[in-house]
């Protein structure tokens, strides 16, 4: 059984309700339509929004894989590059040689192709230590430095409070078996790296404090690509003196190879997640031990160097070899990112992205009621003035 009163609009409270629900629907839609995306919070859809999370991240980590790996192809190629002038080179040396080594020439004849021969071949020594990409020498192999503990000193640290942590030698201010001892000034709070072998010393900057028990701090000191972490036991107020107990010798030397390890992959593994590419060094000495110190300044001198060069040669087309498969695969990983990147963006897509038609169809839906839901509350606002004509 109704009644008709005027307090409590029952019929204007049922199509507020009705019209806030077709309001907010609507403005969820609008959100919606305007992101492009079908999960905004994890109220929409809370593992959708987990899985589209990770495959987002996934899609975003595989572009810069991509990029690795495009960076790596012109690292390479670059390199590449600098190998095809040096087989140009060689073909060259080889031609002065077999030149020399002919019986018309006299020695004088042979030293004017000699100075031709021996500028091509420092030429060759040039381009390889020339070579690099973004700071790094591609073709001069590689510099491996450490240090080990000289005089009476057995423990890892060098003296107490202090220990070396990182030697890289970026400034070629040590050489293998050089000696080299540390210092600490307290008052000045500086440390001084002495290079026993050249009289060269090197000083950290100012401003070197203790650290707190169980904490470590590093000091780098200028110049000399040596960097020292300092322990709790470190003691800023008191002198360091120089000595065989805080002294090391410089160990290691150059290689004939650089290792570069590029990322192509977005996991942890390094077996899975990077190609691994070695350049071998393109130096004349490099190419064939004796290159670098021949001559064909005389008969037998050219006929050596023919040898000598022929070996040069076979050597620089297997490093090329080598370097072109690396380059192949790279080419390989980089269309199979690609490839997974478009899968991924696909997978990504079908979990977060809108259905724009099927979206646009219910905010049209959603339009309607919240139009026909003002006009209803209009009307059942209405209805109480009509029993105010009960009262008159």
């Amino acid at each position: 059984m109704s009644t008709l009163n005027v307090i409590s609009n029952f019929a204007a409270n049922v199509a507020h309700r009705h019209l806030s629900q077709s309001s907010m629907d609507a403005t969820n839609s609008v959100a919606k339509l305007s992101a492009g995306s079908r999960v905004l919070a994890a109220k929409d859809d809370a593992a959708a929004l987990a899985i589209g999370s990770r495959l987002n991240s996934e899609v975003n980590s595989l572009k810069q894989a991509g990029v690795n790996a495009g960076q790596a192809i012109s690292m390479l190629q670059i390199a590449d590059g600098a190998m095809s002038r040096t087989n140009d080179i060689l073909v060259r040396m080889k031609t002065l040689a077999v030149q020399a080594s002919s019986g018309q020439l006299s020695d004088t004849e042979r030293g004017m192709l000699n100075e031709e021969y021996t500028a091509l071949r420092s030429e060759v020594d040039r381009i390889a230590n020339d070579t690099e990409f973004n700071g790094t020498k591609l073709l001069s192999g590689s510099e491996t430095f450490s240090a080990t503990l000289a005089g009476t000193a057995t423990a890892v640290e060098v003296a107490d409070g202090f220990e070396l942590i990182s030697f890289t030698n970026d400034t070629g201010a040590f050489s293998t078996g050089n000696v080299v001892q540390i210092a600490y000034d307290a008052t000045a709070d500086q440390f001084t790296i002495s290079n026993l072998s050249t009289s060269v010393d090197y000083t950290s900057d100012s401003g070197v404090s203790a650290p707190s028990a169980g904490e470590f701090s590093e000091v780098t000191i200028n110049g000399a690509g040596i960097t020292l972490t300092l322990n709790s036991l470190f003691d800023d107020t008191s002198n360091i003196t120089a000595g065989v107990t805080t002294q090391f010798t410089v160990a290691g030397g150059t290689s004939n190879t650089l290792s570069l390890d590029f990322r192509v992959g977005t996991g942890t593994d390094s077996s899975e997640d990077e190609i691994t590419v070695t350049l071998d060094s393109a130096t004349a000495n490099a190419l064939d031990s004796n290159l670098g110190s021949s001559t064909i300044d005389t008969n037998a001198n050219a006929e050596n160097a023919i040898g000598y060069i022929d070996n040069a040669i076979d050597t620089l087309a297997q490093n090329r070899a080598e370097l072109g498969a690396s380059q192949n695969r790279l080419e390989f990983a980089s269309a199979n990112i690609a490839t997974s990147m478009e899968n991924t963006e696909a997978a990504r897509s079908a979990l977060m992205d809108l259905d724009v038609a099927a979206e646009m169809t219910k905010f049209t839906s959603k339009q309607i009621l919240v139009q026909s839901g003002v006009s209803m509350l209009a009307q059942a606002n209405q209805m109480p003035q009509n029993l105010v004509r009960l009262l008159g």
